[in-house]
């Protein structure tokens, strides 16, 4: 019934940015909270940044001042724009509401 489908990710250099954009149906996204995971082999999930209903946002260290979530209640959408990208931001990165998962996508960055 819910799906949460997340795209945008893809092979960039250092320094670069990307787009992730999560869609989801089956729910109407305006009163949740909306996260935003990323995962790497070998770690464990991290939270990257999270936007609140009444748009109130909270990021990462690792990524605070690079990221900026955002949400459309109308598209039913929830984005994260990912600018300086570092090989280290190289992950899966999921989007989640109210405990459903999307499959994530894959953002690769090089050096």
């Amino acid at each position: 019934q819910v799906q949460i489908v997340e795209s945008g990710g893809g092979l960039v250099q250092s320094g670069g940015s990307l787009t992730l954009s999560c869609k989801a149906s089956g729910i109407i996204i305006s009163g949740y909270t909306a996260y935003w995971y990323r995962r790497a082999p070998g770690n464990q999930r991290e939270l990257v940044a999270f936007i609140t209903g009444s748009y109130g946002t909270t990021y990462a260290d690792s990524v605070k001042g690079r990221f900026i979530i955002s949400r459309n209640n109308i598209q039913n959408t929830v984005s994260l724009q990912m600018n300086l990208l570092k090989p280290e931001d190289t992950a899966i990165y999921y989007c989640a509401i109210d405990d459903n998962w999307g499959q994530g996508t894959q953002v690769t960055v090089s050096a």
